[in-house]
């Protein structure tokens, strides 16, 4: 036996490259040279999460599926996603409390079930994020039009959608300009952006209640019939599309290197952001299908016609000055978290570290404007349902990874410090695996066709640049460590 602790090395060293793919990112709580400025507290995080979670799955997405897949059922569609999500908040809570680090996802996927896996997820996300921000977008851009329109102000059809989406769309030119803006504040700094995300999310959650507190005096119980119109397989689908509403505690945890007491702080703000917005979301949908008929409910702006329909159209501007500026709160969380996965998994060395370098705000500007750009053209050129869709199935992928990987980490290491441990202990995380498995089979198969595509060429750029450049590497500074962890 005594010789089995030297031999480990040599191992590593002579073994195969797909060996090597299975290298571990070590647990770290310390600080890592170029790392960025913390200056977030709690409430600022859950503001953050709160901005990321709230936003088109109430404005928008709460219409289009109950239009189109679940009808007044959106709210059993909403209960479904959110069970799932969650059971996967939880492990992202104990790992929130254990690994400090920018990258959510990617850095906890990498930690524990190694180096390929830490890639696929990080190389997911990437896609899934900058895919949400262009939903986001055109959400706004919805309410905005319809505010214009409101005061008399009717701009050319050609800029006011994706061809396709209405007569004479050629592209959505709002959804365009909001993701560059988005872009320009976030490389200002995250204390000076996230001052304003937390005003703009107070002023998005009063909004939103008063939405439901007005609303449910315009409730009629004759549009709650029928109530699954499309059965249960509707229902579940919509749960499906809804699930994109209900985690942004995800782009929330990739901030954790830049929040104070992280490992205190960001489990609490994961919980607290969660549960605060399922309880809106499931009042604001019940009385949406109840003010208006789901046949009649306006896929992109429901809200702000639900209003309108039922004599209200002072509330309804109000309502879409509250969503453009809720919906905007959410551009602003998952272009951050998009940007900071990013600068991590370039500071680890699996995408060029020219990246992972910040500006004189200590913000990785790089790809923060690369993801403005990207999500510009999509949210410009692509009807809203095909990109919500496109989000899921990485998100969903993302949850069965961090749910697996906290129960392999309990067992394998238990004695770990965790500020936080995930209650009922395998069952939980099991639960959110089950869920999440079931919804991704609901899913468009041309989802899935976009989804492989996209992995298939992070296979490429995996093979011929990252696996060679990772700071885990044998090969590059640290290697002996990397051998080591590598082998535990």
């Amino acid at each position: 036996m005594p010789s089995d602790g030297p031999a480990a090395p040599s191992v590593s060293r002579s073994a195969p490259g797909l060996r090597s793919v299975w290298r571990r990112k070590p647990i770290e709580t310390s600080e890592e040279p170029g790392g960025l400025k913390r200056s977030l507290g709690l409430w600022q995080l859950t503001a953050i999460g709160l901005g990321a979670i709230i936003g088109a799955g109430i404005f928008t997405l709460a219409g289009a599926v109950a239009h189109t897949d679940a009808g007044p059922g959106v709210t059993i569609s909403f209960l479904v996603a959110g069970i799932a999500s969650a059971c996967a908040a939880l492990s992202y809570a104990e790992f929130g409390g254990m690994i400090p680090k920018a990258g959510s996802a990617y850095t906890y996927g990498y930690a524990v079930l190694g180096e390929a896996v830490g890639w696929f997820i990080g190389w997911d996300l990437l896609l899934e994020y900058t895919a949400i921000v262009a939903v986001v977008a055109i959400s706004v851009s919805g309410y905005l039009s319809f505010l214009l329109e409101s005061v008399g102000v009717h701009l050319p059809a050609w800029m006011l959608g994706a061809p396709g989406t209405g007569s004479g769309h050629k592209v959505d030119l709002f959804a365009m300009a909001l993701c560059l803006l988005v872009a320009f504040l976030l490389t200002k700094g995250i204390s000076s952006s996230a001052r304003v995300e937390t005003i703009l999310v107070f002023v998005k959650v009063a909004i939103v209640v008063a939405v439901i507190v007005v609303g449910a005096f315009y409730v009629k119980s004759s549009n709650f019939s029928p109530y699954l119109p499309y059965g249960f397989g509707g229902t579940i689908t919509g749960a499906a599309t809804v699930f994109f509403a209900v985690f942004g505690y995800d782009a929330m945890s990739t901030a954790a290197e830049e929040s104070k007491e992280a490992q205190r702080n960001l489990p609490k703000a994961i919980i607290l952001s969660l549960s605060i917005a399922m309880v809106l979301y499931l009042l604001a949908a019940t009385v949406l299908t109840g003010m208006q008929s789901y046949k009649d409910l306006d896929p992109t702006r429901a809200f702000a016609v639900a209003f309108d329909y039922v004599g209200l159209p002072g509330f309804a501007k109000v309502v879409a000055v509250g969503a453009i500026v809720g919906i905007f709160t959410v551009l602003f969380a998952f272009t951050l978290g998009a940007s900071r996965v990013w600068f991590s998994m370039s500071r680890d060395g699996l995408l060029p570290g020219w990246f992972a370098k910040t500006n004189r705000n200590a913000v990785p500007h790089r790809p923060t404007w690369i993801i403005g750009v990207v999500a510009a053209v999509i949210a410009g050129f692509t009807p809203i349902l095909d990109a919500a869709e496109l989000t899921n199935i990485g998100i969903l992928l993302a949850f069965i990874v961090v749910s697996g990987a906290v129960v392999v980490l309990r067992y394998r290491s238990p004695e770990t410090p965790r500020t936080f441990r995930l209650p009922w202990m395998p069952v939980v995380p099991i639960i959110g695996i089950a869920f999440s498995i079931y919804l991704i089979t609901k899913l468009q198969p041309v989802t899935w066709l976009r989804f492989v595509g996209w992995f298939a060429i992070g296979v490429v750029v995996y093979a011929f640049y990252g696996y060679r450049h990772s700071r885990m590497s044998p090969d590059a500074p640290g290697g002996e460590r990397a051998r080591e962890t590598s082998d535990r």
